[in-house]
């Protein structure tokens, strides 16, 4: 039986193993650990951030290690997770469909997003949860002609969810979906974590491996197909130092909320991003933003006493990430969508009886990284880019052609299981 390497677990890794797990023995190398939610009351963090003691967004690893924090010299605030499952283990769960820029180059992925939907448990029935204040919202988001959509959540039983609003926290309560429940208790598939991996091994034109430090000690990993799914900033990292240039179209999805004092709001302990409104070039939602409310100071008001609406945009393709530095530049097409979605939002806070007098930001920050080998229609039927070896394949965002502004999980699995497929029909026995 040949072999296969996957590097990641996040949605893309754990979605070609899953895949590629019907023709090869699959090792999935992940440089987290297994991931472990946040137990403690966030609310008994209030005194130390009257204090003015969290002062910079990167100290929230000590409180959360499987966070990782970077910051770029203008300021934005990037988020990605370091642990079995990947992102997905932090993010609020949003099992939205959004492949349209794949189509507008020729890739179909009809067949990947059906199989996925008989193996992933997707639900809208959180609905029944709702506060007072989110049906008000959505009723607020309807008269202003915003077209509400109930968001589909990964659930693995909604009966567990409580509804805490911690789901960015990891789900303590076991209720939202993971994408390492693909590969749980696969046999054929074996999983080493703590294993940083540094460069693809290639000899002769083809990949033969990977070299990796696990516990500080070198080591390398031999494979007949190696899979990098390491994430839009992991990925392109492990290809420059494999000899593989990438390109500097790195997006990254920002997200901005627009807030307000509300007595009893309650957002941070109620399921985040209940409905989303996709408008052009952005969608509207509400969230509470912990990382504005512990480090940003116009956030003063109690954890349950903030109304807010997310922003999330498709940024342009400008940006680099070489391993330690981000660069993320902000251009005249951001500015204007940032200029229209946050007056959108204002109004449609004033819908809801709030003067702008009390209105205020959240902090720019994003965690949809992507776009540094992106996908032409030239590579639409094979996935796979030509100055890569034959048996070399990506498979996580960094393969998107630009930013969708849409939580992008199901569709960057339903992107890994295709290129799963392509190299399955390659190379399998």
């Amino acid at each position: 039986m040949k072999k296969a390497l996957v590097v990641g677990s996040g949605a893309g890794g754990c979605a070609a193993a899953a895949k590629l797990a019907q023709s090869f023995d699959v090792t999935v190398l992940e440089a987290g650990d297994a991931f472990r939610p946040f137990a403690h009351d966030v609310r008994r963090l209030d005194p130390m951030r009257h204090l003015g003691l969290f002062f910079d967004e990167r100290m929230i690893q000590l409180l959360f290690p499987e966070m990782r924090i970077l910051k770029t010299r203008e300021g934005l605030v990037h988020v990605n997770g370091c642990a079995l499952g990947g992102t997905t283990a932090l993010a609020t769960g949003n099992a939205v469909r959004c492949d349209q820029v794949l189509r507008e180059i020729g890739i179909d992925l009809d067949n990947e997003f059906a199989e996925l939907e008989q193996v992933v448990p997707v639900t809208r029935d959180h609905y029944k949860n709702w506060s007072d204040l989110t049906v008000r919202l959505f009723a607020a988001f309807e008269d202003k002609g915003l077209n509400p959509q109930i968001t589909p959540k990964f659930l693995v039983d909604a009966d567990r969810c409580v509804a805490c609003g911690h789901c960015v926290l990891g789900c303590r309560f076991k209720a939202k979906w993971t994408a390492d429940m693909l590969i749980e208790g696969n046999p054929r598939i074996s999983v080493v974590t703590r294993c940083a991996v540094e460069r693809v091994l290639i000899k002769g034109g083809r990949a033969v491996g990977v070299e990796a430090r696990v516990g500080g000690k070198r080591c390398t990993f031999e494979a007949d197909v190696v899979v990098l799914a390491a994430g839009g900033l992991g990925t392109p990292v492990l290809l420059n130092a494999s000899g593989i240039p990438t390109q500097s179209t790195l997006f990254v999805d920002p997200v901005v909320c627009v807030a307000a004092p509300w007595e009893g709001a309650c957002l941070d302990a109620q399921m985040p991003m209940p409905f989303v409104s996709q408008r052009d070039g952005y969608i509207l939602s509400p969230y509470f933003d912990w990382l504005s409310f512990f480090f940003n100071r116009q956030w003063r008001s109690s954890s349950d006493g903030i109304m807010s609406i997310m922003v999330k945009y498709a940024d342009s393709s400008v940006g680099s990430y070489d391993g330690s530095r981000l660069d993320k530049p902000s251009t005249p097409h951001d500015e204007e969508i940032v200029k229209r979605s946050v007056e959108e939002s204002l109004c449609i806070l004033e819908r809801m009886g709030v003067s702008r007098d009390d209105m205020f930001l959240g902090t720019l920050n994003a965690g949809h990284p992507g776009g540094c080998l992106p996908l032409t229609s030239n590579q639409a039927q094979t996935l796979h880019h030509e100055h890569l070896p034959d048996n070399l394949f990506v498979a996580d965002a960094t393969l998107l052609p630009r930013s969708m502004g849409n939580p992008p999980i199901l569709t960057i699995m339903a992107l890994a299981t295709r290129v799963a497929r392509c190299a399955e029909e390659s190379f399998a026995d």
